[in-house]
């Protein structure tokens, strides 16, 4: 088999919701994302085509390893059961520049109280300690076993403003912020949206970000 019918067969074998599976497009543009999450290219990729678990995710990347079609460094990240493929060292270090100055991204307040959003501080008390979290749990890669590469958030997600988490893994230059805690609305409605892409060879879109003009 080719490489790009290796990568096909595993997203079918593993990644199926129900009795459909991927297509064959849909499998490449998850191995071109997941080739350039091996590269460096970007962090993590959050997989989202269909209801496949984080369980079946960590199983495909199992596959790609074993198949020695990416490294054995990359791992599965399950966060209140959204399941990422990450590059524990890259997203270690974004997430450690962030600490340092707070310049690699910008944080906006979406929250549903505000009439239109606000840039926040990416090193205010909460954002800061959510941060911290992410690092501290990224750490315990170690520990885990060379073939059972599944890291999970456990309860922390529940503290976790999801929406940030996910922007801040997957490298996002605009990340959004509202207190969970209180609602999950927002004040993005009807405000205009600037869209940045990025592609690579293989891919339609290596990353996808947009962002109000505040």
């Amino acid at each position: 088999m080719s490489v790009s019918e290796l990568f096909v067969a595993a997203a079918r074998k593993y990644l199926s919701a129900g009795r459909k599976s991927l297509s064959a497009p849909q499998s490449l543009d998850l191995a071109s994302q997941v080739s350039a999450v091996d590269l460096g290219l970007k962090p993590a990729v959050l997989y989202d085509i269909n209801g496949a678990c984080a369980e079946q995710v960590k199983h495909y990347l199992s596959s790609l390893q074993s198949l020695q079609l990416v490294s054995k460094s990359l791992l599965t990240l399950d966060l209140n059961g959204n399941g990422l493929i990450v590059n524990p060292v890259t997203v270690k270090s974004n997430l450690e520049q962030v600490l340092h100055d707070g310049s690699s991204v910008a944080v906006i307040d979406v929250c549903h109280s505000q009439e239109t959003p606000t840039v926040a501080d990416p090193l205010r008390g909460d954002l800061k300690r959510m941060i911290q979290d992410l690092l501290l749990l990224l750490g315990g890669v170690q520990q885990l076993d060379g073939v059972e590469r599944l890291l999970s958030g456990g309860e922390k997600c529940e503290e976790w403003n999801l929406c940030t988490v996910f922007g801040l893994l997957l490298g996002y230059p605009v990340t959004y912020w509202f207190d969970h805690t209180k609602s999950f609305d927002n004040c993005l409605s009807m405000t205009p949206l600037t869209v940045l892409t990025a592609s690579w060879a293989g891919s339609e879109s290596l990353l996808s970000d947009s962002g109000p003009h505040v």
